[in-house]
């Protein structure tokens, strides 16, 4: 069952400063683009479920990676990485196939590569990954971004594919918000 997206937005905006708090200090714009991804994610809604009712699929979001027990600050922050670059690959990569409105396109991929600069001017040795191997987060995230793009070419890109895929990533998007609302409160 997909949450309305003014849940969502209200959750992100309680945990705003979350990410920021994370092994690296980011610029509090960057809790702000968060929140404005899943706004857009919510305003590019185009179809209700029911006509899509024949294009539902489990796409086996990683759970597991999102346990903020299990994760220190820093892989915490590679896993934000990780999700982000994919989920601006998926998007922006694949404009021309997605059947929303290209502003509001063109807007979610910009704050996404502009998160994605915060990213990647942390620098990861000093947020302690030098030491933490990552593979088994970033094999496990490339695979649940694997089996999302290969059920978009198996269903052409159409419409309510896109939109079983959009709803999908505003949930992961929820999941790494509230991973990083638990990374918080263990400070």
């Amino acid at each position: 069952m997909a949450l309305p997206c003014s849940f969502l937005v209200a959750l992100v905006l309680l945990s705003c400063h979350s990410l920021c708090c994370l092994a690296c200090h980011l610029p509090d714009t960057h809790c702000l683009r968060n929140w404005r991804v899943l706004t857009l994610l919510g305003q590019m809604r185009r179809l209700s479920a029911g006509p899509c009712v024949n294009y539902t699929n489990d796409f086996a979001f990683p759970k597991e990676l999102f346990d903020g027990q299990q994760l220190q600050e820093a892989q915490a922050l590679s896993v934000v990485h990780v999700m982000t670059q994919n989920v601006f690959h998926l998007f922006c990569m694949n404009m021309s196939s997605a059947p929303w409105n290209m502003t509001l396109l063109e807007e979610l991929c910009s704050g996404l590569s502009e998160q994605l600069d915060d990213l990647e001017a942390c620098p990861l040795q000093e947020a302690g990954l030098a030491e933490t191997p990552l593979m088994h987060e970033d094999s496990t995230l490339r695979i649940y971004f694997q089996r999302i793009s290969l059920y978009l070419q198996d269903k052409n890109h159409s419409p309510c594919a896109w939109e079983m895929v959009r709803a999908e990533i505003g949930r992961s998007f929820f999941s790494l918000t509230t991973l990083q609302e638990r990374i918080r409160r263990r400070k």
